[in-house]
């Protein structure tokens, strides 16, 4: 074919792009795309894998503690009612057994265990407060026929709070506690002495202050007077000495200990823990290592939801008290509760209302215990004048989670 000049037509130009001095490269780049995407697609497959491997293994660590909720379901009758809200009431357990690695140096095993350390966790239905109520070991209370390791049955007596652990475990501990507040425990926990170390030494340790050099054998705990952290043994002998640090007494101790997990939660909020994956790993991973729960929190979501709840509440709303208690009228050695300033926090917590806590004062001393309704004396004991009305929200004197160990 040709033109009308008679001369055959030039062909028609390459296209711009096969023209362009780029043009060579265009299948090269197709290809490094496909390969870009085909990597990105492996590390999110892998990463994805490795993060479901970190999911089971920490979800495999949390050891469940099904005795306890099939015998609470023999009593369930005689259990107070839930709650119509969604606040939570959790039992924090502190064992001083000494089965299981690292735990024989504390001191023989006898075969029992007793709750060293028992805290009610109260967290409000709006998530925007969390009370902790310590409960003294040796308060006198009265423990329920309860079944016992070897399946034999013990009697309802009045005895000291912690014989309840070693007559009958976590469920006669429960029973115990829901008979003495009127409180339903929705959940539980509980923590060894090994347990307790592996979470201090997960967030790097936890800051104190002290007034004078400690050397206690019992506790195997020796420290310089001063500010320090204290790592996993340290920190354990920190909460459990009682001879050797204050008074003396088990009511300074827990003094010393809801400080101490104030400190705690204090850390793993502002350190940027929750958020940072690698830090956070290592507290799950001693966490769930840690602790033997209820079914209800025997997962790893239960507990992230739960640190989540934790998180959203301001440290100045982690409260942490001792219940209104005094020497035993027969016995300075053993303690009882001060009425009516108990019963009206369990009744507070129980309603799921607010509760005031503010630090002790120099004039109430070592022992100060209880809480008033308008903010008066702080004894336990509240005067006519401050009797508390519905308006008026109960004082008791403890402490919050931001004013930490060395305020």
């Amino acid at each position: 074919m040709t033109d009308r000049a008679g001369t055959p037509p030039e062909p028609d130009p390459p296209a711009a792009e096969d023209t362009a001095p780029g043009a060579p490269e265009q299948p090269r780049k197709r290809h490094w795309l496909r390969w870009t995407a085909l990597a990105i697609s492996v590390v999110l497959l892998i990463a994805a894998g490795v993060g479901w491997w970190f999911y089971r293994k920490l979800d495999g660590n949390i050891t469940t503690d099904t005795t306890a909720a099939a015998e609470l379901r023999k009593y369930e009758k005689e259990r107070p009612t839930a709650g119509t809200t969604a606040a939570r009431n959790i039992l924090l357990i502190g064992s001083d057994t000494r089965t299981g690695e690292g735990n024989r140096k504390y001191g023989k095993d006898k075969g029992t265990q007793r709750s060293d350390t028992t805290i009610l966790l109260h967290l409000s239905a709006e998530k925007s407060s969390a009370t902790a109520v310590s409960l003294p070991r040796d308060l006198m209370v009265t423990i329920p026929s309860c079944t016992k390791p070897d399946g034999t049955r013990t009697r309802e007596q009045f005895a000291q709070f912690n014989w309840a652990f070693e007559f009958g475990g976590t469920a006669c501990t429960i029973r115990t506690v829901e008979k003495l507040t009127g409180i339903r425990v929705d959940n539980h926990m509980v923590i060894d002495f090994r347990g307790f170390k592996k979470m201090v030494d997960a967030v790097d340790g936890v800051e104190v202050c002290l007034k004078e050099p400690v050397d206690d054998a019992d506790a195997k705990l020796k420290l310089p007077a001063g500010r320090q952290t204290l790592h996993g043994e340290q920190a354990l002998g920190f909460v459990r000495a009682r001879k050797s640090i204050g008074n003396g007494s088990d009511t300074e101790r827990m003094d010393r200990q809801q400080q101490f997990l104030g400190a705690l939660v204090n850390k793993v909020q502002s350190d940027g823990v929750l958020l940072n994956p690698t830090k956070l790993y290592p507290v799950l991973d001693a966490a769930t290592k840690a602790i033997t729960t209820d079914p209800g929190l025997d997962s790893l979501r239960d507990l992230y939801d739960l640190a989540r709840a934790m998180r959203a509440i301001p440290t100045e709303k982690v409260q942490f008290l001792t219940v209104p208690r005094r020497p035993y009228t027969y016995d300075a050695n053993r303690d009882e509760l001060v009425q009516p300033a108990a019963s009206q926090l369990f009744r507070q917590l129980r309603e799921d209302k607010p509760v005031l806590v503010t630090p002790h004062t120099e004039e109430e001393g070592g022992e100060g215990t209880g809480g008033t309704g308008g903010g008066g004396r702080g004894d336990g004991k509240p005067d006519d004048a401050d009797a508390p009305t519905p308006s008026t929200t109960p004082t008791f004197t403890g402490r919050n989670a931001a004013e930490g160990v060395c305020s």
